[in-house]
């Protein structure tokens, strides 16, 4: 299978503390790949560091084989490279049809005209009225993203990420902070995600972990630590006595 995303000896370091050290990742193309750890690991500044937002300070990120180490985010974006956040980062006073919208507009490059789009490009409202039935948003297409439950909001931050069609997407803990009774919602849209999208998820829940990925990298102190097979991860005796505990043994 094709490697899409690879980092080699990827480090970020702050001061005297290196958050990321030395991390050679390998992500094949269509995987569903989950980046796991204890708190501090170092899993979202991998992301960070694989979107932009923060620049690595030794080691490279590849894109189908370019180096993007040095490009902006913005242009990571464009080479199809898109993230979800720990928090959401949604527009509250816009509706989920005008946020998804917005996205696609921007993508076909007519973004200064983004509130024209349902009258202008029926292709594009098309598009956008199938992102929005695939979340589960339908119905809650015309609210204030403001008013709506948690759990949508967080499907919301997912289906902006898909409508820019990217060939990569990085979730950073989409079930974090959901009230228990949605985030079955949230396992079923992760699981139900477009095959030709590379998925890496960041998360916590051990239940959308092994029930998503097809192959788990376990970061410790910034290190790569153990990587494999969900089975192998969870035999694992270092991961259990280090992050996971005995959880693993169902």
């Amino acid at each position: 299978m094709a490697v899409v995303l690879e980092t080699q000896g990827l480090e970020k370091h702050f001061g005297g503390i290196a958050a990321v050290n030395g991390v050679s990742l390998r992500i094949e193309k269509g995987a569903r790949h989950a980046l796991i750890g204890p708190n501090g690991a170092g899993k979202t500044t991998v992301i960070n560091l694989l979107t932009g937002v923060l620049r690595p300070s030794a080691g490279r990120i590849l894109l189908e084989g370019h180096d993007i180490t040095s490009l902006e985010t913005h242009k990571r974006v464009r080479r199809g490279l898109a993230r979800t956040f720990q928090i959401n980062q949604l527009f509250l006073d816009l509706t989920p049809l005008e946020t998804v919208g917005l996205a696609i507009a921007q993508r076909l490059g007519t973004g200064g005209h983004w509130w024209r789009l349902t009258g202008s490009d029926p292709r594009a409202v098309e598009e956008a009225l199938d992102i929005l039935a695939r979340f589960h948003l339908t119905d809650a297409m015309n609210e204030r993203t403001g008013n709506l439950p948690y759990g949508k909001q967080r499907l919301l931050e997912i289906a902006l990420a898909i409508a820019c069609r990217p060939q990569v997407l990085l979730l950073d803990e989409p079930a974090a902070g959901v009230p228990e009774d949605e985030r079955h919602e949230i396992l079923a849209t992760v699981a139900a995600l477009p095959a030709d999208v590379t998925v890496l998820l960041i998360e916590h829940d051990m239940d959308i972990v092994f029930a998503f990925a097809d192959r788990i990298s376990v970061l410790v102190n910034g290190a790569l630590f153990v990587d494999g097979a969900p089975d192998e991860v969870a035999r694992d005796p270092r991961v259990k006595a280090i992050y996971l505990g005995e959880a693993l043994d169902a």
